[in-house]
């Protein structure tokens, strides 16, 4: 194993500040979980938790075949993906004060309907790719780790969406006051916007 402690801990404050800036899946989880009690939100949860999980291993096979390509793509990536980090963390706090709509694809009653939609909101969602393809490599030296190191990368990929949605279920009474304030969302964004900035300059300079 080639991972340390560090970069674990900068990697799951990473996840931590995405799940925390409101979005689409939010409203999704509110409304199942509103409608439907824990067992039509848990169905998304697990969904977007599992899909999470799967992109390690395809940023790992992937840059695999890359790496033997072009040596220096690591390099390349790590920059690329502290860019990606201070833009989405600008463009967050631009738009702070924009209401967000729910996507009916992701609040359709039934435990499949909810499992899928989770998972192809992660898996097909070119922005989760996106976001995935270059944080990984920013925090990770995917020429030097093993299978082991993603297999822990992969768990860590999961459990922090996945805390984070049960714990939205579990109060969701809670939540769903927190984000019917305009005023909330607005701080929460510019919140996680700069967190995201720093994120994006600690990878650039390390």
């Amino acid at each position: 194993m080639t991972l340390n402690l560090q970069q674990v801990i900068l990697y799951i404050g990473a996840l931590v500040i995405l799940f925390l800036t409101p979005g689409p899946v939010w409203v999704a989880l509110i409304a199942r979980t509103v409608s439907g009690g824990t067992k039509a939100g848990f169905p998304l949860a697990l969904g977007v938790s599992l899909g999470d999980m799967l992109w390690p291993f395809i940023v790992f096979f992937g840059l695999g075949l890359l790496i033997s390509l072009y040596a220096d793509i690591l390099t390349l990536i790590r920059y690329f993906a502290a860019i990606v980090l201070i833009l989405m963390g600008l463009q967050t706090i631009v738009t702070s004060n924009t209401k967000f709509l729910s996507n009916k694809k992701l609040t359709q009653s039934g435990f499949l309907p909810g499992f899928s939609a989770g998972f192809i909101a992660v898996t097909a969602n070119p922005k989760a790719s996106l976001f995935y393809l270059t944080l990984l490599p920013g925090f990770f030296n995917f020429g030097e780790i093993v299978f082991l190191d993603i297999l822990i990368i992969s768990v860590v990929s999961f459990l922090v969406p996945m805390m984070g949605n049960l714990l939205m279920i579990i109060f969701i009474a809670k939540v769903r006051y927190f984000l019917s304030s305009p005023n909330a969302v607005t701080l929460t964004n510019i919140i996680s916007g700069f967190a995201l900035i720093a994120v994006g300059i600690i990878i650039g300079l390390t």
